[in-house]
């Protein structure tokens, strides 16, 4: 299963490091957050990534075209052009770097990388959010209801907005961002079908992924809500940053859930 990750917003909210590169590559314990997120997947043997780039996308793509030479030990011959590596500390990582435009919204980044998906289910979550999230007891979830789309509800300290949970589990109320609320949210680390697809059937570049199509999904009670009651945290601004280095620093981060 193939996971998709949005990685092409501004970030302005962390403009302290955003103006200088793309928000998932602002670095967690000397490795960009993005990397976190993936970590996460791959412990789970999921492996194969479509990163929806946007600003400032070409310091994502340098990063992973560099990626194996920058974890190994390497002898350069400068004369002969040449070189030999002696020890490499990657990853199993395979990445599709799609540029999905600078001003699209999520909807239309979505939108946009269909035809690397496939017409198979697939994962989608954020390129700032990490958690300790168990992804196959996600996905069995999703796989015992039967529906288009699962999203990841959390209950954090509420700066977010606020979903409706039913008790069979459906997603009856999706309201984003108000302040006020409180309740389960949107923590990201969705599963979707590719019939999910019919709900971008539109000009959609202008259109986020949180409003119009998970409001229809809603109203087709086509939406599920996995609850996890771990550890969530979004990389909003700086003060989520720091929060999440001391607890890499202190060695006490709970989504590293790799060895």
């Amino acid at each position: 299963m193939k996971v998709v990750i949005f990685a092409g917003g501004l970030g302005t909210r962390i403009s302290e490091e955003s103006y200088l590169k793309p928000k998932p590559m602002i670095e967690i314990g000397g490795k960009p957050i993005l990397w976190h997120v993936m970590k996460i997947y791959s412990q789970y043997g999921f492996n194969d990534f479509i990163i929806c780039l946007g600003y400032k996308g070409y310091i994502i793509k340098e990063y992973f075209f560099n990626y194996f030479l920058h974890n190994s030990d390497v002898t350069i011959d400068v004369k002969n052009n040449s070189f030999q590596v002696h020890n490499s500390d990657t990853e199993n990582f395979k990445v599709t770097l799609v540029d999905t435009g600078l001003e699209t919204k999520t909807a239309g980044r979505l939108k946009r990388v269909k035809q690397y998906i496939g017409n198979e289910e697939f994962m989608l979550t954020y390129g700032d959010g990490v958690a300790d999230i168990d992804i196959n007891k996600l996905i069995s979830f999703h796989k015992s209801h039967n529906k288009i789309a699962t999203v990841t509800s959390i209950q954090p300290i509420g700066r977010f907005g606020v979903m409706g949970i039913s008790e069979n589990n459906s997603v009856e109320i999706f309201k984003e961002k108000r302040q006020e609320d409180e309740g389960w949210i949107n923590g990201g680390f969705f599963v979707l079908k590719p019939e999910v697809f019919n709900y971008l059937d539109f000009d959609c570049d202008d259109t986020m992924w949180e409003d119009t199509p998970l409001l229809k999904l809603t109203n087709d009670q086509q939406l599920m809500a996995y609850k996890h009651q771990g550890f969530w945290k979004c990389m909003d601004a700086m003060r989520d940053k720091i929060e999440l280095e001391e607890l890499w620093d202190s060695q006490n981060a709970p989504w590293k859930i790799w060895k």
